[in-house]
């Protein structure tokens, strides 16, 4: 059984899952940072400055004038503009993850050189059958 694991471990395929994992990991900090210090600024021009995180409402009895004294204080809050915070991240990242995949398949593509055409196809012949038939309708002429 360690011989399997050993053997499962060492295969390719198990290296290129955790070395992508690995640059996976440094890569979101990379698409973080570039979510909340250049693209969420210019997202807050368009909103007139509204930061959705300190949307919510208080299940339960208090006041609080933000998100973050309301969790300290230990009330039951319903934090839905975090939410939409998050779904804000998640279409940026998906669409800058887009576009970067965009690019590279690009890059793949321009370095692989222009793709073969297939070669033509050839005009097939005539069947047995048809070439037979010719050959009887040519005997039963003469």
């Amino acid at each position: 059984m360690l011989k399997e694991f050993k053997d499962f471990i060492a295969k390719g395929n198990v290296m290129d899952m955790a070395v992508g994992i690995i640059i996976g990991a440094a890569f979101t900090a990379i698409v973080k940072s570039l979510v909340a210090d250049l693209i969420n600024p210019f997202i807050s021009l368009f909103t007139g400055g509204i930061d959705f995180t300190n949307l919510f409402v208080i299940l339960g009895e208090g006041e609080f004038a933000t998100l973050a004294e309301a969790q300290d204080a230990g009330a039951a809050v319903f934090a839905y503009g975090s939410f939409i915070m998050a779904v804000i991240n998640f279409l940026i990242v998906a669409f800058v993850v887009f576009m970067l995949v965009k690019m590279v398949n690009k890059a793949k593509a321009a370095a692989e050189g222009p793709a073969e055409e297939p070669a033509p196809e050839e005009p097939k012949g005539p069947t047995q059958e048809e070439l037979l038939a010719d050959i009887r309708d040519l005997l039963k002429a003469k």
